[in-house]
C-alpha cells in the first residue's frame, strides 16, 4: 500500500512521540542485558557509565530520526525491508539504552527533541538527493556510531556484563546495518564530510554525557 504525504506525516508524528517519550515503546529482542549480574559501582563510577549510557541513547534517537526521515522522502524500493529490519533493531537498542540508564538511576538526555529533530531533517534531506546518498549517510552515521561504541567498551569495567553485552550487541548490528548500505549501492562520503559529521558527533556527545 503506497502511503500518501499526510499518511507519512501521521506515521512520523507518532513515531517521533514514541521515540522522545521515555517507556513508549518496546523491543522485539531482549536485552543482552537480561540476566547479567550488576555492578557494585561507586557513585562516581555509576555517575560515568550513566553518562556513556545517555550518549548512546540520544545517538539511537538519532537513528531514529534519521531512518524516520528518510521514510518520508527516500524510496529505497530494493532494500526497503532491509532497512525497515535496520529500523526495528534501532530501536530495540534505544530501548536497552533506556533501560540501562534506569537501573543506573539516571535519566535521557534532556536535549533529545533538538538532536531528534536535526537528524530527522538530515535525514529527509538525504533521501531527496536520492537513494545512493540516503544510504551512503546511513553507512556514515554508523561509522561514526560504531566509533563511539568502541571507545565506551575500553572505558567500561570487565566486569559489567551489562552494559558491555548491550554495547556489543549494539556494535554488531550497527556494523551490519553500515555494511548493507554501501553494499546496496549506497555513496562512500569523501573526507571532508566525514569529518564534518565527526565534529558534529563530537558536540552531541559531549552535551548529551552531561545533560
Amino acid at each position: 500500500m503506497t502511503l500518501s504525504l499526510l499518511d507519512k506525516l501521521i506515521v512520523g508524528f507518532d513515531s517521533s512521540l514514541r521515540t522522545l517519550v521515555p517507556g513508549a515503546t518496546a523491543s522485539d529482542r531482549a536485552s543482552p542485558a537480561d540476566n547479567q549480574p550488576e555492578v557494585d559501582y561507586s557513585d562516581r563510577d555509576r555517575k560515568h557509565v550513566a553518562g556513556l549510557m545517555r550518549v548512546n541513547h540520544t545517538g539511537e534517537v538519532c537513528a531514529q530520526a534519521l531512518y524516520q526521515g528518510q521514510a518520508l522522502t527516500a524510496k529505497l524500493p530494493d532494500v526497503k525491508k532491509e532497512m525497515e529490519a535496520a529500523a526495528a533493531e534501532e530501536r530495540d537498542h534505544l530501548v536497552w539504552c533506556e533501560q540501562r540508564l534506569k537501573q543506573l538511576n539516571s535519566r535521557p538526555s534532556v536535549l533529545n527533541p533538538l538532536f531528534y529533530g536535526a537528524s530527522f531533517l538530515m535525514g529527509a534531506a538525504a533521501g531527496k538527493l536520492g537513494d545512493r546518498w540516503s544510504l551512503g549517510f546511513v553507512a556514515a552515521t554508523e561509522q561514526q556510531v560504531c566509533k563511539h561504541l568502541e571507545d565506551h567498551l575500553e572505558q567500561l569495567s570487565v566486569e559489567d556484563t551489562k552494559t558491555r553485552s548491550i554495547l556489543e550487541q549494539m556494535k554488531t548490528d550497527e556494523q551490519r546495518h553500515g555494511e548493507l548500505a554501501i553494499s546496496s549501492g549506497g555513496e562512500v562520503f569523501p573526507d571532508v564530510v566525514q569529518k564534518g559529521m565527526t565534529l558534529m558527533s563530537k558536540v552531541m556527545t559531549k552535551t548529551t554525557y552531561y545533560l
